[in-house]
Formats: C-alpha cells, sequence, structure tokens
C-alpha cells in the first residue's frame, strides 16, 4: 500500500502528464478554448506535491542512527503489482581527500516504479529518486511553469495551435520533472532527450513560419552534439562501474579508489558529462541555437529558455559533482567554458535591437556565470560544496528575474502588435505601467542591484572565485576568471538597462502595428508578472544570507560539507559599484532625452556589427562547417545518384537484355517451337553418342 510520499512523488510527473494526453487528445476536438485549464490545474497539483516533497519527505529522510546506512523502513510488495517499495537510501559523507568530512547521513528517497530492462549485467529501473537538490529543483519547475501557463493562457488566446501549444507544454514539464527525479543515468538520459523534442515543439509552434522551422531545427541539431557527450559518458560509466545508479556511481569512496588509481578515466568521464550539459545549456561554443530559439512564442523562451530546460546542464554537473572533485583538469574546463560564455554573451548582447535577444544573450551569459562557479572547486576539494551551493542558488534566483523579464517583453510584444524591435517603440512606462515596474524590478536584480535576489546570488559567485584566487595551484587562472566575472558584471547592467532605457523611456512611440492606444497586460498576465517581480527582489535576502537555502542543499546525499560561507564585503562593494556604474553608463547614453536615435539608413560601426552579429560566430561556423558538410552531402548525393544507382541499374539491366537475346525464339510460331525441339534432339543425341565413342 503507497503512502503519501509515494503519493507525492508520483503525482510530480503524473499531473502533467495526464494533462499533455488531455490536450492532445480530447481538447483537439472539444473545449479548445479552455486546453490551457487543465495543464494549469495538474501544475497546480505539481506544485502542491512537489512542496510537500520539499516540506516533508526530504527533512523525514534524514537519520544519524548507522543503522541509516542500510535500506530501512521496506514496504511488501504484493502480487504481480508494477509498484515496488519504497526505500531510503542511505548515503554517509566520509571523510576524504575531496574536502567532506563525518556528518549525518543523507538519505534519497527513492520510488522504484517498475523494472524497465535486466540484459546481461545491466538492470535498470525506472524510479523517482528525491532528495534535497531534486526538492528544490522540482519546486522551482513547477511553480514557474505554472506562473508561466497562466500567463499563456492569455497571450497565447486566439492562437490556432492552442491545444498542441498547452499539451507540449505539458509534455516538456512532464519530461523535465523525470529529468529531475530520474534515479540513474538511462532515465536522465531518455528524459534529457524528451525535453529536448519538447523544446523542438515549442520552439517551432508557428512552424508556418520559416524562421521558426529553421530556429527549431538549428536548436534540435546542435543540442544532438551535446547530447553525444552525455550517451558516450554513460557507456563509460556502466563500462567503469557495472551500474548506471547514482548510488553506486556517486559514492564517494568508490570513486576516491577509482580516481587514485585511475585518474585520466575520471577525467574523461567528466568532461563527457560536460560536453552534455554545454549542448543543453548553451554554452561556448554550442550556445548559438538559444538566440534563435527566440522564435518561439515568448512564454517559452521564459519557461524553457530561461529557468528550465537551460538550467539541466547545470544540474547534471551539480548533480556529479561527486566525479568532478576528483578531476582538477575537468573542473578547470568548466569555469573556463562559463567564463568564455558569460562574456561573450555580455559583449553580444551590447548593441541586439531585438528585446528577446537581449534577454536570451543574457541567459546565456548567467548561465555561464553558473559554470564560472562550479568550477571554482578546481582550486580545492573544500571550495566544493560553496561552488556548487552558490551555482544552484544563483540558479534558483535566476529563474524568477529572467522568467519575469521574459514575460514582461512578451506584454511589451502583445502590446506593440508582436513588435519588438526596440527601434520601433519607446516611452511605455506610462503607456504600460504594469509591465514597466515588474521588468524594472527583474532588471535591477539581473543587473545585481544591492540587495536584491541576483545582487546575492551573482555575489556569492564572485567571492568563492576570489576564494580560489586565494588558494590552490591555479592561482593566476582564477584570477583571469575572476577578471572576467567583474567585467561580465559590469556589462550585464549596462546591456540590461539599455534596453530598458529604449523601451521603456524616452519620447512615446508606437508602431503601426499596435494602433493608438496600447494595453497594458491583461490580470491573467498581471498576476504571474507580479509574483515573479516580488520574488526578484526578496527571494534571494530571505534564501542568501540567512542561508537557509544552503543548509537545505547540504541534505543531498553526498554533498561535500563546509562551514557557512560568510560575506565577501570587499567584492560585494565592487559588485555594487560595477552595477551601479553600469546602470549609470546606460542611463547617460540612452536614458536622457538626448539619446541616439536609430534608423536603418544610419551606418554601423565595426564595432557594433561585431556586436549585433554575435561576433560573426554563426558566420563562422557556417564557413568551417555547416557549408563543408553541405558540400560533403551534395558529393556524396552525386555519387550516390549518379554513379552507385547508375551501376545497380546497369546490374539491373543484365537480366533484361539477356531476356532480349532469347525472345525471338518465343515468337507464338508452332515452325519455330519444332525447330527449337529438333535442334534439343539433336544435340541430346549428339551427347549420348559422344558418350559412347568414348566408351569404347
Amino acid at each position: 500500500m503507497a503512502n503519501w510520499s509515494d503519493i507525492a512523488l508520483a503525482t510530480i510527473p503524473a499531473a502533467p502528464l495526464a494533462a499533455a494526453i488531455w490536450c492532445g487528445t480530447v481538447a483537439q476536438v472539444v473545449r479548445r478554448t479552455t486546453a490551457h485549464r487543465p495543464v494549469v490545474l495538474a501544475l497546480a497539483l505539481s506544485l502542491v506535491a512537489a512542496a510537500y516533497v520539499l516540506f516533508v519527505v526530504v527533512p523525514g529522510s534524514v537519520v544519524d542512527s548507522p543503522a541509516a546506512h542500510s535500506q530501512i523502513t521496506p514496504i511488501e510488495s504484493s502480487g504481480e503489482s508494477l509498484v515496488k517499495p519504497v526505500s531510503l537510501i542511505a548515503s554517509a559523507t566520509p571523510a576524504s581527500a575531496t574536502g567532506e568530512h563525518h556528518g549525518p547521513a543523507h538519505k534519497a528517497y527513492i520510488f522504484e516504479v517498475y523494472r524497465w530492462m535486466s540484459v546481461g549485467g545491466l538492470t535498470v529501473d525506472i524510479v523517482l529518486r528525491a532528495d534535497a537538490m531534486t526538492a528544490l529543483m522540482l519546486v522551482m519547475v513547477n511553480f514557474v511553469s505554472l506562473l508561466v501557463a497562466i500567463f499563456a493562457s492569455s497571450y497565447m488566446h486566439g492562437d490556432k495551435g492552442y491545444p498542441r501549444f498547452f499539451g507540449a507544454m505539458a509534455l516538456f514539464v512532464f519530461s523535465m520533472n523525470m529529468l529531475v527525479l530520474a534515479g540513474n543515468f538511462i532515465e536522465v538520459f531518455i528524459f534529457w532527450e524528451a525535453v529536448g523534442l519538447c523544446s523542438y515543439l515549442l520552439i517551432g509552434h508557428w512552424y508556418h513560419k520559416p524562421s521558426a522551422a529553421a530556429a527549431a531545427r538549428k536548436a534540435f541539431v546542435v543540442n544532438r552534439i551535446g547530447d553525444f557527450g552525455l550517451m558516450t559518458a554513460i557507456f563509460l560509466i556502466y563500462r567503469t562501474f557495472g551500474s548506471v545508479d547514482f548510488e553506486t556511481v556517486l559514492d564517494p569512496a568508490r570513486l576516491a579508489e577509482l580516481a587514485a588509481a585511475q585518474p585520466g578515466l575520471v577525467t574523461t568521464i567528466a568532461l563527457l558529462l560536460l560536453l552534455g550539459a554545454i549542448g543543453k545549456s548553451a554554452q561556448f561554443p554550442l550556445h548559438v541555437w538559444l538566440p534563435d530559439a527566440m522564435e518561439g512564442p515568448t512564454p517559452v523562451s521564459a519557461l524553457i529558455h530561461a529557468a528550465t530546460m537551460v538550467t539541466a546542464g547545470v544540474y547534471l554537473i551539480a548533480r556529479t559533482t561527486p566525479i568532478f572533485v576528483h578531476s582538477p583538469t575537468a573542473q578547470l574546463v568548466v569555469a573556463g567554458v562559463g567564463a568564455i560564455t558569460a562574456l561573450v554573451a555580455a559583449i553580444t548582447a551590447l548593441c541586439q535591437y531585438d528585446l528577446k535577444r537581449v534577454l536570451a544573450y543574457s541567459t546565456v551569459s548567467q548561465l555561464g556565470y553558473m559554470f564560472m562557479a562550479l568550477g571554482a572547486a578546481a582550486a580545492s576539494p573544500a571550495l566544493a560544496a560553496h561552488a556548487e551551493t552558490f551555482a544552484m542558488f544563483h540558479l534558483l534566483t535566476h529563474a524568477f528575474f529572467k522568467a519575469v523579464l521574459f514575460l514582461a517583453a512578451g506584454s511589451v510584444m502583445h502590446a506593440m502588435g508582436d513588435v519588438i524591435d526596440m527601434r520601433r517603440f519607446s516611452g511605455l512606462r506610462k503607456a504600460l505601467p504594469i509591465t514597466h515596474i515588474t521588468f524594472l524590478c527583474g532588471a535591477l536584480a539581473l543587473a545585481g542591484f544591492p540587495l536584491l535576489s541576483g545582487f546575492w546570488s551573482k555575489d556569492e559567485i564572485l567571492a568563492v572565485v576570489w576564494e580560489a584566487t586565494q588558494t590552490g595551484d591555479y592561482k593566476t587562472y582564477f584570477y583571469l576568471i575572476l577578471g572576467v566575472g567583474l567585467l561580465t558584471s559590469l556589462l550585464t547592467a549596462f546591456y540590461t538597462f539599455r534596453a530598458y532605457y529604449l523601451t521603456f523611456h524616452g519620447p512615446e512611440r508606437f508602431p503601426e502595428e499596435a494602433g493608438h492606444h496600447p494595453h497594458d497586460a491583461s490580470p491573467a498576465m498581471a498576476i504571474p508578472l507580479y509574483i515573479l517581480a516580488a520574488l526578484a527582489v526578496v527571494a534571494g535576502l530571505i534564501l542568501g544570507p540567512t542561508h537557509i537555502y544552503a543548509h537545505y542543499i547540504e541534505m543531498t546525499p553526498n554533498f561535500p560539507t563546509a562551514a557557512p560561507a560568510g560575506m565577501n564585503v570587499g567584492m560585494m562593494v565592487l559588485s555594487t559599484v560595477l552595477a551601479l556604474g553600469g546602470i549609470g553608463l546606460a542611463y547617460t547614453i540612452y536614458g536622457k532625452a538626448t539619446r541616439p536615435e536609430y534608423s536603418d539608413a544610419r551606418p554601423l560601426s565595426l564595432w557594433e556589427n561585431v556586436s549585433l552579429n554575435g561576433l560573426y560566430l554563426d558566420q563562422l561556423y557556417g564557413a568551417l562547417i555547416v557549408r563543408p558538410m553541405a558540400t560533403l552531402s551534395a558529393v556524396c548525393e552525386f555519387v550516390d545518384r549518379m554513379i552507385l544507382d547508375k551501376i545497380v541499374d546497369a546490374v539491373g539491366l543484365i537480366p533484361i537484355i539477356a531476356g532480349g537475346m532469347i525472345r525471338p525464339l518465343q515468337n507464338g510460331l508452332v515452325s519455330s517451337y519444332a525447330a527449337v525441339m529438333l535442334l534439343g534432339v539433336i544435340v541430346a543425341l549428339a551427347s549420348v553418342l559422344r558418350a559412347i565413342a568414348s566408351v569404347t
């Protein structure tokens, strides 16, 4: 008999799956205009269940007694039921060279749904695994998804594909929940691919637009590169450990032995996992798909490409920290990739005119910050706890302020008649007061304005990178990373408020598509904006300096423990100066009445062209990869059609030619048949006589 914990875990993915099935079947025929209702209801149910896991299941799975190191509280299964017993899997935190120390045994609550396959030595169970990190991710994913679904119910009203949109959204949330709840790497890979498929469907929702269809294909293809790395890592994990279960693979003692015996193997696995994370989290050099993905509906940008799917790569690295902590080389690559991505994306965002693309490059840059934090533990294993905590904390706060920014941008686009080019409108703060104030809250948080959410999480990332410059053998490397982080912080404040001033300040101008009286957000759009804006302001203050978030995430099994981090006052002051400096510089150039006017006729400088075109990386990839591959494909097609096909066709002609040679004999004349028979008799008789002669 299942208990409340089992029911809660099962409800989290089951509710959105049921809503997706409804939207894909019944809602296609009846009640099309209310297809959002089962989705909103399902997401609300999933959020309640996730909150139950957060506040009840995970805290209740912490046991200090030695008996906790074995399976406890089994519930007997009965008959042939597919649902297997629940168990609490203990994973102590042993003292080791990784900087961990003895503490309470932290448990993962595991609900085994059914055994999917058992082939040779490989056994794969479909399980729902909950721990502290899982619970935090689940609450964030389902909370943001619920608000986005409410927003989309008004934003997408009247769309021909209304049920299809909400069906794909519900299917995405199901896949994301299962990815977070996965208890083994096979499950991770299955739902890693599923969220990619849902992303493809949602980006290409308006498939009749060539740009949207192309963006969906681009996202799908680029992500396959990273997915190849993840798949190869899983093969190598199974070959090395004989299992794909987290409890076996992420065991600190076993990993320490492997790292001592085969450090290169651990590094290889870590780098392959990183490749998977780079693709999904849009890190350099695979970041080029995310800005183009803005062709999808704005709620898709807010949900998938700001708060949930793109954070899956960060989650993967954080989840596999026990592997990365044994490979400083891999962690150095993680930090380097994050720093390059953060800077490249920030530079690219400086001169964008599409409001959503500014926010897209901002997302790429902030994800780079999270990678920088995760890689900081290369300096010393003692930094692993703070590095992982601060990266995941920034993931949470970023979900709030970036979601409100995207939804506010969608409100602008909705009011401006689907125009999102900032050169075509300005001075919207009076016409769109709700959108203006909520966008401002998100912009201040993103810029790192003092005491707002982004300030606390971003400052902690800079602080842990600063700590990395003070210890270990890579001080110079991390000084460079820190410098990039600080410069990116300045650029972030500048381009964020450049977008803010261009949109909401200056003379009031509307595009023709908007009409004379643009409308502000409707109640269904305004409520999510207000809630997310409030969290963008206060969530960091509530969870950061109080260490509530840090203390909770430490309950994750195998989580490296450390003393609570103190405030780095110097870094806080420096980041504040940079944030205010960026905001002030943006005001000086774009906030005053004398700001530059834009027109298509105005020639762009070299710097503007480089930034506007994304450092020409798309063009570079096109010249070095896409066009050579297209040429190779054309050559292969020519060889296939003009050579191989012709050879096959020629072989096929042989029976036709041979048949043609004997066809005249089959002319239907009795005399011809008699002649053939006579010829046969003569040949047979000659053969017999020859045989007799040879015997005599």
